[in-house]
């Protein structure tokens, strides 16, 4: 098959400014070139890159974007010419697999071939404008629904695949040889909860919490889709008032860097706030996959790779009072330290299934049913 990959305008691939759906198809493309497939991946022309190179089998082409901004209204402005530009380029191929918002209205599958729109953020509306897409792919059940909701009449070209992990998962190591470390790595934004994670660490009694540490790591600047300088001095007004027990690091982006993160640490977590931002929760699923003991809200998301407290932990983040319930089940988490090891065995366990040599073939299966 020839595949072309169109990613959106804001951040570049390989993906030097982090971003999970461009982790998950920089991935996706490379394995399916390494199963003799065609493939040519599009991006946004930054921080250096070429025009145009070959990585491996995979062709990659790269046009000029923008850096990303807060009003979502410009940003859809900012993303047509972008979109444009990419028409210019693109070669005739089999499956265009795109999550550029324009994509799908100014692109015609008869030099495209089948649009393969994957819904990688909760939909606005915009789904029903997508009459051209053979495919809308989601990356989870909580998200199909709410696609299907928009698209009533066309419930069967929605396909639930999830993202992939971008490496095999490690061989099980002892999860007692670690730091007590908690561990958050994602966007540094309001709508993660990152600033109520340090606020329920801060008020849990010295004595429970004795000997752990936490650490935060991930992108804080708006372009990257951080929450700005602003809330990156909030939360380290409250990391300092934690001294040596907290740290507030830079980003890592690299799967080496942030494996290392994942294996340094006994619980990951995610007390994301966005109910309708969060999509799937591949951070969540890579520390799994490293044997990291998961604690997250609890969204629809993170439900269907997680049960409590089988695989993971989490917290009621609907309840009236979810500040105090992240707090208890921070705490619980922390008391249930018996338990790690066998969380963390059973979790590595469900992310196995994420690799992504079996998550690529799944969606070259559905490839090939649109092309029959």
């Amino acid at each position: 098959m020839r595949i072309t990959i169109l990613q959106g305008a804001f951040l570049p691939v390989p993906a030097l400014r982090g971003g999970a759906i461009e982790k998950a198809w920089e991935a996706l493309g490379r394995s399916f070139s390494e199963k003799g497939h065609s493939v040519t991946h599009v991006s946004r022309l930054c921080d250096g890159l070429p025009n145009e190179e070959k990585t491996g089998s995979v062709i990659h082409l790269r046009v000029k974007g923008s850096n990303a901004v807060r009003n979502p209204f410009i940003l859809k402005c900012l993303e047509l010419p972008y979109v444009l530009r990419a028409k210019r380029v693109l070669p005739e191929t089999d499956i265009l697999v795109t999550h550029a918002f324009w994509a799908p209205i100014f692109l015609h599958a008869e030099k495209f071939g089948k649009l393969y729109v994957h819904v990688g953020r909760y939909p606005k509306g915009q789904m029903k404008l997508y009459r051209k897409a053979s495919r809308f792919q989601v990356p989870s059940e909580s998200i199909a629904k709410a696609v299907k909701q928009e698209i009533p009449d066309r419930e069967q070209f929605v396909s639930v695949l999830p993202y992939p992990l971008g490496w095999n998962v490690p061989e099980h190591e002892p999860i007692e040889g670690r730091p007590r470390r908690i561990l958050y790595a994602g966007r540094l934004h309001p709508e993660k909860g990152v600033k109520e994670l340090l606020d329920a660490f801060e008020g849990i009694p010295e004595s429970k919490r004795e000997g752990w540490t936490l650490r935060i790591i991930g992108p804080w600047k708006e372009n990257q889709g951080g929450g700005g300088e602003e809330y990156l001095a909030k939360l380290k007004e409250t990391q300092r008032k934690l001294g040596p027990c907290a740290e507030i690091c830079e980003p890592v982006f690299t799967p080496s860097q942030l494996t290392d993160e994942y294996r340094q640490a006994r619980i990951f977590a995610y007390p994301s706030l966005a109910e309708k931002g969060e999509t799937f929760g591949l951070a969540v699923l890579e520390a799994m996959s490293c044997g990291c003991v998961p604690f997250v809200s609890s969204l629809e998301c993170f439900r269907e790779f997680i049960e409590t407290p089988s695989t993971g932990f989490a917290f009621d983040h609907k309840a009236g009072n979810w500040r105090d319930a992240l707090q208890r089940g921070l705490v619980q988490t922390l008391a249930s330290e018996s338990k790690h090891e066998s969380v963390s065995i059973e979790a590595r366990k469900i992310a196995k299934s994420f690799e992504l040599e079996k998550v690529s073939a799944r969606y070259l299966e559905d490839f090939a049913r649109l092309l029959l």
